[in-house]
């Protein structure tokens, strides 16, 4: 029986995409940059993907993903913009992310329905932590959640087994008794897996091929509880 499920926050319940993409409108607007928001978009968002791989794996610092995420994007966009310039931008993205809270459909009514049984729900996240707990507020989900475990507090980050042992323990849960939902393959569900918990894939478009556990919409969690 399930007592305690863990969820990962970007990408999982807070819509990353979509809240990103109006961070940079905004910070694109104020900072008088004339770039086309779709076609950056479209380098952006594997690039980002890319760096945020290297991150996990301790290749590089958080420093090193915030400038040299953007800076690629913009050149592979077609832009050249000063260094000064991309540490300006990159430091106000950080800052405007949280603003915008936009949710995954369904959430949370999915988080209500899994309070209503009696279940304890918490965050394992490899964001970064000064902007984390912003966006559970902001968005109006810290209520839900008992506990928040950021990479950052741990010294590690997803898929190390030492962040989801941490999280654990802090949540004073069993893993025997405890889920794991998140939408990266490797991070959230091969660790989780790796550290003998049990898990389910989020995965709205349907591109993971994945054997396991797996929704595309959040209105099909209750079958598994």
């Amino acid at each position: 029986m399930i007592k305690d499920v863990f969820f990962d926050l970007d990408h999982t319940l807070w819509d990353f995409e979509k809240n990103s993409a109006l961070a940079f409108q905004d910070i694109f607007k104020k900072n008088r940059v004339p770039v086309d928001l779709e076609h950056f978009l479209t380098h952006y968002v594997p690039i980002n993907f890319k760096y945020w791989k290297l991150f996990r794996e301790e290749k590089i610092s958080k420093e090193d993903l915030r400038f040299n995420r953007l800076n690629e994007a913009m050149l592979a966009s077609g832009y050249t913009i000063e260094p000064d310039l991309i540490h300006v931008l990159s430091q106000a993205y950080i800052e405007h992310l949280p603003l915008n809270n936009h949710l995954f459909d369904g959430v949370e009514q999915m988080l209500q329905e899994l309070i209503k049984k009696e279940l304890r729900l918490h965050i394992i996240t490899n964001g970064f932590k000064e902007v984390q707990a912003i966006k559970l507020k902001r968005s109006n989900l810290s209520h839900y959640f008992t506990t928040l475990t950021t990479s950052e507090d741990v010294g590690v980050k997803k898929p190390n087994p030492a962040i989801f042992e941490h999280a654990l323990n802090k949540a004073n849960a069993q893993k025997q008794q405890s889920i794991m939902i998140g939408d990266n393959l490797e991070a959230d569900i091969l660790g989780a897996e790796s550290f003998g918990l049990k898990s389910i894939l989020f995965d709205p478009e349907n591109k993971i091929p994945h054997t396991g556990n797996k929704i595309l919409h959040f209105n099909e969690l209750k079958q598994f509880f």
